[in-house]
């Protein structure tokens, strides 16, 4: 299982879980310190301005000591309703464009998933926050009462 950060611009961090373990709040919180070193290394000078941070509503990402990780690193919890996929950015646009060119292949490790993400322009990653955007704001007015097809 793949856990992928990014941001408008590109890739921050990628994080292959090894086969038969789980995400725990201790896993994801790791996690979350690493992205923070991603951001201070890849983006310098973000980490003094406000960092938005957007993630589902898993149980493992609204863990106490997820939550406590998150806020300890300045990051800005940007707020999901439950059970949205289609507001999860990976979740509609990232996943399911690489799988669409992934389709149909087999790959000995994950090179693959790696080797495509970083073929994707700016432009790519531009377009799925603005595609966030837009879905944020269609949940905002009709007050969640929706279905994302």
């Amino acid at each position: 299982m793949a856990t992928i950060f990014w941001d408008a611009q590109r890739i921050l961090l990628t994080d292959y879980l090894p086969r038969g373990q789980t995400i725990t709040g201790s896993y994801y919180a790791q996690l979350v310190l690493k992205l923070r070193e991603a951001i201070k290394e890849k983006r310098r000078g973000k980490l003094q301005m406000q960092v938005f941070f957007h993630q589902d509503d898993a149980p493992v990402h609204k863990s106490h000591i997820s939550m406590t990780t998150i806020h300890n690193a300045g990051f800005e919890l940007v707020d999901h309703p439950q059970y949205s996929p289609d507001l999860a950015h990976s979740d509609f646009y990232l996943f399911p464009k690489m799988k669409e060119d992934l389709r149909g292949k087999s790959f000995p490790d994950d090179n693959a998933v790696n080797e495509w993400l970083d073929e994707q322009p700016e432009e790519f990653f531009q377009a799925g926050i603005k595609a966030l955007e837009h879905r944020w704001t269609k949940c905002i007015e009709l007050q969640e009462d929706y279905i994302e097809k």
